[in-house]
């Protein structure tokens, strides 16, 4: 299949969503797609949740408290999802976008630093530790999935929301990992939650429709 006949990217906004009911449609939609099934984009908010990866290991979870802790198919270790962080899910054929993982990779981890950019803000992603980091201190995670050849899961960033929660675990496994978010760096003159999903968006269909 050429690129010409690859299907529309449909976007999706799903507002606020439990965790555990949308990793299981996320499964569900992945298992039951065909070759024509168009990709898919999910933007979201979760109420606050960790989520341990399939590496995941216990003494990284330092004290959860009432947050509840997943154990999800992802990679990577634990990290934090709560209100104010905008979640985008990738549902994609990696073979009809000639993707291999580490592509798909460069297309979020670029997706965010794009954003970040429009917003005054300049990062970068790490090669020794996925993600993407202003200074040394990380904004945005990533993690995916590939089953039958198509990717789910995807990435986290931190927009405007309360860190407070990744005091209680090693972020992504690394003991003493500092977070930020757009808030933190840019204060009063942090845009709203729309703009900054809109534009994350937008950066992620630039790059996925380049292929």
């Amino acid at each position: 299949m050429n690129a010409a006949t690859v299907p529309e990217l449909v976007v999706r906004r799903f507002g606020e969503c439990d965790y555990q009911q949308t990793l299981d449609k996320m499964r569900s939609f992945t298992d039951t797609r065909i070759p024509e099934t168009p990709d898919e984009l999910w933007l979201l908010q979760h109420p606050p949740v960790f989520t341990q990866g399939l590496a995941g290991r216990e003494e990284h979870l330092l004290a959860p408290g009432d947050i509840p802790v997943v154990q999800v198919d992802r990679g990577g270790q634990v990290t934090y999802h709560g209100p104010g962080q905008w979640v985008v899910y990738l549902l994609v054929d990696l073979r009809r976008r000639h993707f291999g993982v580490r592509g798909l990779v460069d297309v979020i981890e670029q997706s965010i630093v794009t954003t970040l950019e429009a917003f005054g803000i300049e990062a970068a992603p790490d090669p020794k530790a996925p993600g993407v980091y202003v200074n040394s201190q990380k904004i945005a995670s990533l993690g995916l999935r590939v089953r039958r050849g198509c990717s789910y899961h995807g990435l986290s960033l931190n927009s405007d929301m309360d860190l407070e929660p990744f005091t209680r675990i090693n972020p992504c496994g690394y003991a003493g990992l500092e977070v930020t978010s757009l808030r933190a760096l840019l204060g009063d003159a942090c845009p709203d939650m729309q703009r900054i999903g809109d534009r994350l968006l937008q950066s992620l269909e630039v790059r996925l429709s380049a292929r």
